[in-house]
C-alpha cells in the first residue's frame, strides 16, 4: 500500500502535466491562427487617409465661405481625427512626423469659427493649403498639388447653413 498510493499520485500528475502540455499545444494554436488573420486585416494606407483629408479640406472651404459654420467646425475636427489615425495606423511611414506643420493653421481655422471670422477663417484656409503642399514637398510629393477647391467635392450636399 506504501508504493501504490505514491504511484497513483505520480501517475496523476503525470496525466495532468500531458492534459497542459496539450492544452498549450491548442492554445499556442489558437494564438497562432488569430495572428495570422490579425496580419491579413486591413490596413488603409497613408493614401487613403490622405484622400479622406482632402474631401473634408474641401468640404470644409465650402462650409466656411457658405457661413455655415457648425458644418465647418464638423469638417476641421475630421480633419484632427483623420490626422490622428494616420499617426496611429502608419507608423511605419516618415511623412508623419511632418503633419505637425499644419497644426498653427487649423488652429487659426478653429479660432475663425468660432469667432465667425469669414477674413480669419481665409486667411487660414490658404495657410492650411500652403501648409499641405509644403509637407508634400518636404516629403518627395511635390507632385500632389493641393488648392483652394472651385467647386464642391459632392453635388449631393447643400453647405448653406440650415435655416
Amino acid at each position: 500500500m506504501k508504493i501504490i498510493l505514491p504511484l497513483i499520485v505520480a501517475f496523476c500528475f503525470i496525466m495532468i502535466a500531458c492534459n497542459q502540455s496539450g492544452n498549450n499545444q491548442q492554445l499556442q494554436a489558437k494564438v497562432d491562427s488569430l495572428q495570422a488573420k490579425l496580419n491579413d486585416t486591413y490596413k488603409p494606407g497613408l493614401g487613403e487617409f490622405m484622400m479622406g483629408i482632402q474631401e473634408h479640406h474641401a468640404k470644409l472651404w465650402f462650409a466656411g465661405i457658405n457661413k455655415n459654420w457648425k458644418l465647418a467646425d464638423f469638417e476641421v475636427h475630421e480633419i484632427g481625427e483623420t490626422l490622428d489615425d494616420v499617426k496611429k495606423y502608419c507608423t511605419d511611414r516618415p511623412e508623419i512626423k511632418s503633419l505637425g506643420i499644419i497644426d498653427p493653421a487649423v488652429n487659426t481655422i478653429k479660432a475663425a469659427i468660432t469667432k465667425q471670422d469669414m477674413d480669419k477663417f481665409k486667411m487660414g484656409f490658404t495657410e492650411l493649403t500652403n501648409d499641405c503642399n509644403s509637407c508634400h514637398k518636404d516629403n518627395q510629393h511635390g507632385f500632389n498639388i493641393i488648392t483652394i477647391p472651385s467647386s464642391p467635392p459632392v453635388t449631393n450636399q447643400d453647405f448653406k447653413p440650415a435655416k
